[in-house]
């Protein structure tokens, strides 16, 4: 589940397009965008590279840096005021998310005040590459843990986006429609931001995941309003499925809960707060490795993902 960005250019009317994006704890070009492409596209680039949400993106752009509007996401490219060469600031917009926090906030509350019917516990999958697919194929399935569904899930996503080019096109994957299809269905490609949106399609069911890097919930298909959800835990290179163990043993457990009920979302946001506390996650883009497995001390991104390729170990944890 590492996500890994290089310089790319993209040649537009003989010119070449050369965008530059800096946030707070990183910096990298940006892929495969063309004059066609949408505020949405650059959204959903910004998203993944800098793991905010899109609706809490702000971009700044000049010096002094002044914020660009990008609210209209159907706006091409071409409507907003930068060019090749510039550096566009990103940032999370706190007065949404604070606004955010408040009102889970209030639902915390408001579910111990009326009683706490059960508790968010993380159920461990394998840490074989396909993570992402087992933990979810588990909470569609009650439960169940089969990290042999795990290729049924990459074919399934291979064939959504080899049907709908246009929807999945060179900007949206960050690669050819094809070669795209070709990867995910590979054993060790991990998935992310575009396989996470792919499945909660399918499924009509939010999927949010608690990022206990950041501390924050990022949930995908909130804007669908579907009936249910379905909840992992990620810390930076690893997905957990997580359940609700009921305080009266004579319920059952839960996998799936209704989006209206926030007070899930308030414990989840609970979970993820002790978690970055306590430092359960791993920053690979800032901090030194150590591989869990085999004990190899690693340095960033590009000894993690080369140490995975070549041994299959993905547990890593942060080297002090």
């Amino acid at each position: 589940m590492l996500s890994f960005h290089k310089k790319n250019v993209v040649i537009m009317d003989g010119r070449q397009l050369n965008i530059r994006c800096k946030w707070k704890s990183g910096q990298t070009y940006l892929s495969d965008l063309h004059l066609n492409s949408t505020v949405g596209n650059l959204k959903e680039q910004l998203s993944s590279i800098t793991g905010i949400a899109k609706e809490y993106i702000i971009i700044r752009l000049g010096y002094p840096p002044k914020i660009i509007d990008i609210n209209d996401e159907s706006r091409p490219l071409t409507s907003l005021p930068f060019r090749s060469g510039d550096t566009l600031i990103v940032e999370e917009d706190k007065v949404v998310a604070e606004d955010r926090q408040k009102y889970v906030d209030q639902a915390m509350q408001s579910q111990f005040l009326s009683g706490v019917k059960g508790f968010l516990i993380r159920k461990v999958v394998p840490a074989d590459n396909s993570c992402l697919f087992t933990s979810i194929n588990s909470l569609m399935d009650n439960g169940k843990v089969d990290p042999s569904r795990a290729p049924e899930l990459r074919k399934l996503i291979a064939r959504i986006v080899m049907g709908d080019p246009k929807t999945y096109n060179d900007a949206f994957l960050g690669k050819p429609n094809d070669k795209y299809c070709n990867w995910i269905q590979k054993p060790d490609s991990w998935g992310g931001g575009i396989e996470l949106s792919i499945l909660c399609s399918y499924f009509q069911v939010e999927i949010d995941i608690v990022d206990t890097q950041t501390g924050r919930i990022d949930r995908f298909g909130e804007d669908k309003y579907y009936k249910e959800r379905i909840l992992l835990i990620y810390n930076g290179i690893h997905y957990d499925p997580l359940v609700m163990e009921p305080v009266d043993s004579t319920r059952p457990v839960e996998y799936k809960f209704s989006t209206s009920d926030e007070s899930v979302l308030a414990q989840a946001m609970e979970l993820a707060s002790e978690a970055k506390e306590s430092r359960q996650y791993t920053d690979v883009c800032n901090f030194s490795l150590r591989c869990l497995i085999c004990q190899k001390p690693l340095q960033g991104t590009t000894d993690a993902e080369s140490h995975a390729k070549k041994t299959g170990h993905i547990n890593f944890g942060e080297y002090i």
